[in-house]
């Protein structure tokens, strides 16, 4: 099922950037994905509590009423919204050649996760990516 028929045909592709604390890792980051024509939005804490799928421009998703400042990440988290696979593919190529490297939270945005924060949907890859590297280590 097509991605933009399940969370806003009038979204743009976005890519949300979470818990950079290396500016200059973050300016890198940028520009490597400016080509794309992608549209790119750092959150820092202070929208951490705001629904992913707001902060990424799906407008069946409200902001959140709350304004609870949230905590730093230990990791940094990409979440990808509206993308197609193969453009998926061409932001992580992009991040590994400009220097940047690996994220190891990412996230394409789903209907289930839209609705959630941003610690929320952290937590859960955090859960996700502890699992992957556990079972991957045996």
């Amino acid at each position: 099922m097509d991605m933009k028929k399940q969370t806003g045909d009038h979204m743009k592709e976005t890519v949300l950037l979470y818990g950079f604390k290396d500016q200059e890792r973050l300016k890198k980051g940028k520009r490597a994905l400016l080509p794309l024509g992608l549209r790119m939005r750092t959150v820092g804490p202070g929208e951490y509590f705001q629904p992913v799928g707001y902060l990424a421009g799906v407008k069946e998703v409200p902001p959140a009423e709350n304004d609870r400042p949230g905590t730093e990440f230990d990791c940094e988290m990409m979440v990808m919204a509206g993308l197609a696979s193969a453009q998926v593919d061409a932001v992580i190529h992009a991040l590994y050649r400009s220097g940047v490297g690996r994220i190891d939270y990412k996230a394409v945005l789903t209907p289930v996760h839209q609705f959630w924060d941003g610690d929320k949907l952290d937590e859960e890859i955090a859960r996700e990516h502890e699992a992957m590297t556990e079972g991957g280590s045996q």
